[in-house]
């Protein structure tokens, strides 16, 4: 008994030495990790703003857009080299009007989360909004008034059967934010329509900061609606008609229009005249997934292929190429 007490304590001590030491490892470890982690946030930040003096131009009719290379936008300006000035935050989509820029970025983790931030004029951050879904559309009403955005709450592409969308409209006149319209009372045919499988998306604004056009899926068809916010009400225009853009005279809607029944580029980009219903494709013959964009009362600006091009709004011409590595083009007038 007297020799085996003081093996025993002997084997204690060591025990208690080395719960002790694999505490401070294990506690080292998280206090790295809790730094690396907040230095891995503190560079995401420093990255994802605008360098200063970039600001939003919105006398010269300046043509920014997301450079894909480096995540970030930037102004289009043919005389920088490579055809632009990168400086913008970074951004997945991103638009602006007036002196407001809405910028729409995905968070890293599962499941997808994705982050609304509001840019004033010198792209400096106003508000910021976390949802869940993956970017897909933003626009920014012509005064800046108005924002409205549409992630993808499950799948990835309007190509496919199965996906569901949430659109979100921001008015910064009074901070009120609806993050999902799919409440909305909506008309179709002159009837109220009630269904779980309402889906909207594409929304563009009229110059009222009132009026909105957008795309809603519901019984498997696609329709353009005409919104009011309001009265908070929208009503089915037409059919097959997907990411509309209100022209500045508020007079015609561009939009895509499906075609074919394939998954390879089953939509093309045409232009419907709201005053008399007629409608007309552009010169752009091949597949059209984007929400165009009119850089002025006659030219229409999309992303196809890695690269934003021009096409005539009056169906004459050709399309051409403004640049390559880019997407979501926006004219901030």
């Amino acid at each position: 008994m007297t020799v085996s007490e003081p093996a025993d304590a002997h084997r204690s001590t060591r025990t208690r030495v080395w719960i002790l030491v694999l505490a401070l490892l294990l506690l080292g470890g998280g206090a790295t990790a809790y730094t690396l982690r907040a230095a891995s946030g503190r560079e995401t930040a420093v990255a994802g703003t605008a360098d200063p003096g970039f600001t939003l131009d919105r006398d010269t009719g300046a043509l920014y857009a997301r450079d894909t290379a480096s995540g970030r936008v930037a102004r289009l300006d043919p005389a920088a080299p490579g055809g632009r000035v990168v400086g913008g935050p970074t951004c997945d989509r991103f638009h602006a009007a007036g002196s407001t820029a809405l910028c729409l970025r995905r968070r890293p983790g599962v499941p997808a989360r994705s982050y609304a931030i509001v840019l004033d004029r010198r792209l400096r951050e106003v508000r910021r909004i976390g949802l869940p879904g993956i970017p897909s559309r933003a626009r920014v009403s012509a005064s800046g008034n108005v924002l409205a955005w549409t992630l993808f709450a499950t799948g990835d592409s309007y190509a496919r059967s199965s996906f569901s969308t949430r659109t979100s409209i921001l008015d910064l006149r009074t901070g009120y934010l609806v993050k999902n319209i799919e409440q909305i009372p909506l008309t179709v045919g002159g009837r109220r329509h009630h269904a779980p499988d309402v889906n909207y998306w594409g929304v563009s604004f009229a110059a009222d900061d009132n009026r909105f056009y957008a795309t809603v899926s519901t019984g498997g068809r696609t329709r353009l609606v005409e919104g009011d916010l309001r009265n908070w009400s929208a009503r089915t225009l037409r059919e097959n008609a997907e990411c509309p853009s209100l022209s500045p005279d508020g007079t015609r809607l561009a939009f895509k229009k499906r075609v074919s029944d394939g998954p390879r580029e089953p939509w093309r980009l045409y232009v419907y005249d709201l005053r008399t219903g007629r409608e007309h494709p552009v010169a752009e013959r091949r597949g059209i997934d984007d929400q165009a964009l009119w850089t002025d009362p006659r030219t229409l600006a999309y992303g196809r292929g890695g690269g934003i091009w021009s096409v005539p709004a009056d169906g004459t011409g050709a399309p051409r190429r403004l640049a390559d590595g880019a997407s979501s083009p926006a004219v901030p007038r």
